[in-house]
């Protein structure tokens, strides 16, 4: 138990501390955020974000965030920067260097070679007074008290920092771009958050069969149609106009009411004003419908014309949700 305790209390120092540190952040953000914000966003070229040790692995974050935000980044080592790929950087370029100390030997090496090739440079650093916080054109304060490691030497807090830093500047210039969730979902085409954003009901309602009846066919023809189509339900039309619609449950209510069915017809077991969409709609909004209404099937509509049937499972299978 004292075991289980001692975990306890260090993981909650270590989100204590880590928490602190990030809220402390919001009192470095001056005028040096700004330029440096306006200075990517007013831009011809790329970001370059660049690095060493655990500033290289938020580095790639930070570029991945960019990128998914239309900002163009890229990642290079700093390491590797002065092994070749300083070739990465091109004429009108920004480079954003990361370092907590600002004074390790790959910075004081990379920092006067890309001044010399005059891109501008933004530091993120903790060290403000250090070799890169004197050489870089706008400094982003990453300052931290203490790293959550007891010794007070990996880094924990100062990366935590770094990459909220990078997080910020990456919402700034996303808002500054007036970038929309349809923006998004050209950067993020697959899986379950890219169909969330992309994913129209035309999409899957074309796939599946088109179930229909009138409002004269026989309960017998219903039962059919709604058996052969395998969606659950069949639309009732008349004149192409969605007047009505049967469902599985709208099959077994009726017969627990009657013994002979042999004279009904669709009119009489149909519910009207069925809940529809658009086919151009999104498929969220056809998901967002059927879990308000707790339904398992919505019909489709084409300018005002029934166009078919969304069924609950094929979201899921599209994973939606």
């Amino acid at each position: 138990m004292k075991n289980n305790n001692t975990i306890i209390n260090s993981a909650k120092e270590t989100i204590k501390l880590e928490g602190e540190a990030i809220l402390n952040l919001a009192n470095f953000i001056n005028e040096d955020f700004v330029n440096a914000t306006n200075l990517i966003y007013n831009s011809n070229g790329r970001v370059i974000i660049t690095g060493i040790g655990k500033s290289a692995i938020i580095a790639t974050k930070i570029v991945a965030t960019l990128n998914s935000t239309g900002t163009p980044a890229v990642f290079m080592h700093a390491a590797d920067a002065i092994h070749g790929d300083l070739g990465l950087i091109l004429e009108d370029d920004v480079v954003i260097c990361i370092s907590k100390s600002g004074n390790t030997p790959e910075i004081k090496v990379l920092v006067p070679l890309i001044k010399n090739a005059n891109n501008k440079m933004i530091a993120i650093t903790g060290n403000k007074s250090s070799f890169l916080g004197q050489q870089a054109d706008y400094v982003l304060n990453t300052f931290v008290e203490k790293e959550a490691c007891p010794n007070n030497l990996a880094p924990t807090t100062s990366t935590t920092a770094q990459l909220v830093l990078g997080d910020a500047l990456a919402v700034s210039l996303l808002e500054l771009r007036g970038f929309t969730s349809r923006d998004f979902a050209k950067y993020h085409p697959g899986g379950a958050l890219g169909k969330k954003l992309y994913l129209r009901v035309l999409d899957i309602s074309s796939v599946n069969k088109k179930p229909a009846v009138t409002l004269d066919t026989s309960i017998k023809d219903v039962i059919i149609e709604i058996s052969e189509n395998m969606l659950g339900v069949t639309a009732v039309v008349q004149n192409q106009k969605i007047v009505g619609i049967i469902t599985d449950g709208d099959l077994r209510r009726m017969l627990a009411k009657v013994d002979d069915f042999s004279s009904l017809t669709a009119k009489d077991i149909m519910s009207s004003n069925p809940k529809r969409i658009e086919e151009d709609a999104m498929a969220i909004d056809a998901m967002e419908i059927l879990e308000e209404n707790g339904i398992s099937q919505l019909l489709v509509e084409k300018e005002g014309n029934y166009a078919g049937v969304v069924h609950l499972h094929d979201l899921i299978k599209e994973g939606i949700i």
